[in-house]
């Protein structure tokens, strides 16, 4: 099921995103002529500044926003600009996913414990178990755990539990590194993007034969725009990613303090009988 969310999620992100790049492509394919004709004639006549087709004010907040970052898509080049939009969808993906798991995992742990604890008053250990097998989240499955072994004694209920709460925060923290590792590509890949688009502007001023405020401005611009993007990006990320760090250590808490619990309950009924 989780898989399942991710694929479809991964996949509606990026139709959205291909029918933008390919837009954008478009965009730029069709004035092609004309920036080449422009940068031809930087060097003997400065560029007149643009006016604005339509008055932003007059348009909503939301239209404005979406024109302007189609436009420095544009402007920043669709290959870098698309690779780094792709790690931003990739690593929301998989902390929409880390998010929707962990809120499933969270569990109230003093009422686990209290049920737990009047079951096996009651039923004993078959019962404690039961409420165990219908209670979602890590602690459930570590009490299940060490009540499974209940008969073989409190050493290796105690043994149980720290092992399989191991396992427990390693899927709990599934996922996380791939997010870091978006975290650090995306401003690389934004770094790459100004390092390529300095390498043009010099090659534009190698072929104009002169230093020309336009074409250099132009390409210094374009280049620091991949890295923006990649900046931008690794921000969101980082946000994430620290977010879901957090409710990772509350939950890890949480299951080191319940297994406390359920061990002294364990012992309590022991003593009892």
């Amino acid at each position: 099921m989780k898989k399942l969310f991710v694929f479809l999620t991964v996949i509606g992100l990026l139709s959205s995103v291909a029918s933008f790049v390919a837009h954008a492509q478009d965009a730029t394919a069709d004035n092609a002529t004309e920036v080449k004709e422009a940068v031809s004639q930087a060097v003997e006549t400065p560029s007149a500044p643009e006016t604005p087709a339509t008055d932003p004010a007059k348009e909503g907040g939301l239209s404005v926003l979406h024109k302007s970052l189609k436009q420095k898509f544009i402007e920043g080049g669709a290959s870098f600009m698309g690779a780094v939009l792709l790690t931003l969808i990739f690593g929301l993906a998989l902390a929409f996913e880390r998010i929707i798991y962990l809120n499933l995992s969270t569990t109230n742990t003093e009422k686990l414990l209290q049920q737990v604890e009047d079951a096996l008053e009651s039923g004993g250990v078959e019962s404690a178990k039961e409420i165990c097998r219908n209670t979602r989240g890590p602690v459930a499955s570590i009490f299940y755990q060490g009540l499974d072994r209940i008969d073989q004694g409190i050493d290796v209920v105690e043994k149980s539990v720290i092992s399989y709460g191991s396992v427990q925060m390693g899927l709990l923290e599934k996922g996380l590194s791939w997010i870091q590792l978006f975290i650090a590509i995306a401003p690389m890949l934004g770094f790459l993007g100004t390092v390529i688009g300095m390498i043009d502007a010099f090659d534009k001023i190698q072929i104009a034969g002169d230093v020309s405020p336009t074409l250099v401005a132009g390409g210094i611009k374009i280049a620091l725009i991949t890295t923006v993007g990649g900046l931008i990006v690794a921000i969101i990320l980082q946000l994430f990613y620290n977010y879901l760090v957090s409710r990772v250590d509350s939950i890890v808490n949480k299951m080191e303090d319940a297994s406390i619990s359920l061990i002294d309950i364990l012992v309590k009924q022991n003593l009892k009988k």
